[in-house]
């Protein structure tokens, strides 16, 4: 049933846009219904809530403010997805561990992938969004040339056909989701680029990404920057302004071991976003190999300042 939180404190910036993220977790736990989950956990659940919608104008980043999102982790998984990687070592080798619970012997041996090294995801994300449709073996075997390489035409349908209705990236491949570690949460997401209104500015550059698993607590501050952060980055490779990033959610919901640490930051006020501040040109990430030749040591986030960690257990099936 309902859990009863806090009233809603009063806000000196009643604008700033984390409201919406910090008003749906509210939602969630007053009205969301009682549900078992695979993880065993149980959550409370809403499904389809409002879009949450981001300005990303003036190089704005929206990073949640009200606890401190592991930006370094948000940034090295994205390019990790944008190579085409689905080796969970490589992110684990960096310190990012986000995949290291579904790359364990004991999960792929639980899940059926038992042939599987550990580490090695199977086709997830970056497999699904450069290679769409090759046969996948290992996490080891070189895919150059095999599948569709959905990014690259991203950029290059935004580069020379703006107007296409078409410019979508898809993670969700029925045919080989019994062979991921876990089927994408995040699992399409459609960029709209409006026209330059003047000879003098830049078209702009939207996103509008479609999540079926919503976990508001660990999840979705992640996915809002990471989502965010690429629209930055085909932005600036596409000569665009990044515009607006929006999620819209199916499964929206709060674990139950979560509850109490989120009472903790609905009580917090948001602070201003940070910037992100290009450490390269478009030309020089061009040169390097386009959409490949992004590295982490080309993003600056300036102004991030946050509210202290607030733990909260990742469940696991």
């Amino acid at each position: 049933m309902p859990v009863a939180v806090a009233e809603t404190p009063q806000r000196s910036n009643p604008d700033h846009e984390e409201y919406q993220y910090l008003d749906l977790i509210r939602r969630i736990i007053s009205t969301g219904q009682s549900r078992p989950d695979r993880t065993g956990t149980g959550t409370v659940s809403l499904f389809a809530p409002p879009s949450l919608r981001f300005s990303l104008l003036d190089n704005t980043l929206p990073l949640l403010t009200t606890k401190r999102v592991f930006t370094r982790g948000v940034i090295e998984e994205l390019l990790w997805f944008v190579s085409g990687c689905t080796d969970g070592q490589v992110l684990a080798d960096k310190g990012v561990n986000i995949w290291e619970g579904n790359g364990s012997r004991e999960y792929l041996d639980k899940v059926g992938l038992g042939r599987r090294r550990v580490g090695d995801l199977g086709p997830v994300y970056g497999f699904q969004w450069r290679h769409f449709g090759a046969e996948y073996g290992t996490c080891e075997d070189d895919y150059k040339g095999k599948g569709v390489d959905q990014l690259a035409r991203v950029v290059d349908t935004i580069k020379n056909n703006p107007t296409d209705r078409r410019i979508v990236l898809s993670a969700w491949n029925p045919k080989d989701l019994g062979i991921m570690a876990l089927p994408p949460c995040h699992m399409f997401c459609q960029f709209y680029v409006t026209l330059p209104s003047t000879p003098e500015s830049k078209p702009q550059l939207s996103c509008l990404m479609y999540q079926r698993s919503c976990d508001l607590g660990l999840g979705v501050p992640f996915n809002i920057a990471s989502y965010a952060l690429l629209t930055h980055m085909i932005a600036h490779l596409t000569g665009c302004e990044a515009k607006e990033f929006i999620l819209q959610m199916g499964d929206a919901h709060v674990y139950k071991d979560h509850v109490e640490p989120l009472a903790v930051q609905l009580e917090r006020e948001p602070r201003e976003f940070p910037k992100l501040v290009w450490k390269r040109t478009r030309e020089e990430i061009e040169a390097s190999g386009g959409v490949d030749g992004f590295r982490y040591d080309d993003f600056g986030v300036e102004g991030y300042k946050p509210m202290g960690k607030i733990e909260m257990k990742m469940s696991k099936a």
